[in-house]
């Protein structure tokens, strides 16, 4: 019996090590660059103002919850630009010319789902898509132009009339804004990943190009993005909660 005891003892004492040693990661950052899309008004695309698109910048910090879900704060600056201009078809779009530009300050949070559940894992491997969903704000400085309108192309005053409207509406310099989009992390090392993202902008305003009225008014605003960044994982922690193992 003395002999099974002093077996047990080092395998005893070498699987506590192991299991006080299980750490994973807490905590997530990340920066990406990528584009902004537009979508409204002055595009004929559902698919957005791919002619017009402008940069975007982007920094994030999201706290582990378990191997499932993560929650995210973001910050991204870009830009978003539309221009009837820019399209030959359908013909009035260049006889109406309305275009904006305005750069974007967002701020948002989301709470992520990674579908494989790769979370917090010690030695992450191989691609691990997510998806997420959240609210936040986009602050804006909106610049809108009609200088080279021409209503003489149009026949009824409904363009004229919307248009007056619309110039008598003042533009928004902050809009509440929905997040949600899919992405896919690519684990380069244990604390290093590469990450491609899309997300869309649900949004509660036909102003974010500066006009409506004029334009479309049945039909609200919105944006997208596409991005291309690292994730680098902070913060390791037991697992199990165990107190570290000293070394004698």
């Amino acid at each position: 019996m003395a002999k099974k005891i002093a077996w047990l003892i080092p395998l005893v004492t070498y699987s506590h090590f192991i299991y006080a040693q299980f750490y994973t990661h807490r905590y997530e950052a990340g920066i990406g660059a990528g584009t902004f899309v537009y979508q409204g008004d002055l595009t004929p695309s559902d698919a957005g103002s791919y002619q017009t698109i402008a940069p975007n910048i982007g920094f994030f910090a999201a706290r582990i919850l378990n191997r499932s879900f993560s929650v995210r704060a973001n910050f991204t600056f870009g830009k978003l630009k539309g221009d009837d201009a820019r399209y030959e078809k359908p013909e009035y779009r260049r006889q109406r010319n309305f275009n904006f530009s305005t750069p974007v300050t967002e701020l948002s949070g989301a709470l992520v789902w990674n579908i494989l559940a790769k979370n917090a894992r010690e030695q992450p491997t191989g691609f691990s898509p997510y998806v997420f969903a959240g609210a936040g704000v986009s602050l804006l400085h909106i610049s809108r132009s009609w200088s080279n309108y021409n209503a003489e192309y149009f026949n009824s005053e409904s363009v004229s009339a919307g248009l007056a409207a619309d110039i008598a509406h003042r533009t928004p310099g902050a809009a509440i804004i929905l997040p949600a989009g899919v992405g896919l992390k690519y684990a380069l090392t244990p604390t290093i990943s590469l990450a491609a993202e899309t997300g869309y902008r649900f949004m509660f305003t036909d102003y974010l190009d500066g006009f409506s009225q004029g334009a479309n008014p049945n039909k609200k605003d919105s944006y997208h993005s596409h991005s291309i960044g690292l994730v680098f994982s902070l913060g390791y922690k037991d697992r199990y909660d165990c107190p570290p193992v000293s070394k004698r």
